[in-house]
């Protein structure tokens, strides 16, 4: 199957230039700058109005953000924590899957990974900044396993996901133990110096 047989695809909000900072804005836009560990950090999304003659699409926990431009076409799930009237800045794809066929959780996995990578990375267009074409995502190759199939996987993809995370907070730790180890014993070397 291809991704459009299984997602509604639009591009993000078509803003008219740079995306104003207005405090009263009705609207929360989340921009590439906003992605962060995976997900988005909805703390440094720009509150704004909306300038442009479409209708908003409002994101919806579930749907997917699919970068557009650049080296890395990655694909970033909205959590329950979007707001009710939030959009996606332009340089995004918004992907909303059929969830009776596809779990979003899977799909933005399944994009992720590098088979999905390799087919945008090979159909992207441009010599300076590189993009993806909508008819291109449409036509991403997506294998469908059964629902139960799929559940079992995004809960597999929870559980390494968790042990990445683990893992780096564990060699985060040991590098400041080792930094605060050699502070301690250069400081005490200075000591003896005296």
């Amino acid at each position: 199957m291809q991704l459009g047989d299984l997602a509604s695809i639009q591009a993000g909000y078509p803003f008219r230039g740079k995306i104003a900072d207005v405090s009263e804005g009705e609207a929360l836009v989340v921009q590439m700058r906003d992605i962060a560990d995976g997900g988005i950090d909805w703390a440094s999304c720009t509150r704004t109005a909306l300038t442009g003659k479409r209708a908003p699409n409002w994101l919806k926990p579930g749907d997917l953000l699919v970068a557009a431009r650049g080296s890395h076409y990655y694909a970033i799930e909205v959590d329950s924590q979007a707001e009710d009237h939030c959009v996606a800045a332009p340089h995004f794809y918004v992907v909303k899957a059929q969830m009776e066929r596809i779990l979003p959780r899977y799909l933005c996995w399944l994009i992720n990974q590098r088979p999905c990578q390799r087919f945008l990375e090979q159909n992207a267009e441009g010599s300076l900044t590189k993009s993806i074409r909508r008819r291109v995502l449409e036509s991403l190759p997506i294998t469908v396993p059964p629902l139960k199939r799929q559940h079992q996987w995004v809960g597999l993809i929870d559980t390494l996901s968790q042990e990445r995370r683990l893992l780096h907070e564990q060699l985060a730790a040991n590098s400041a133990l080792q930094s605060a180890l050699a502070a301690d014993l250069l400081g005490h070397q200075d000591e003896r110096n005296l």
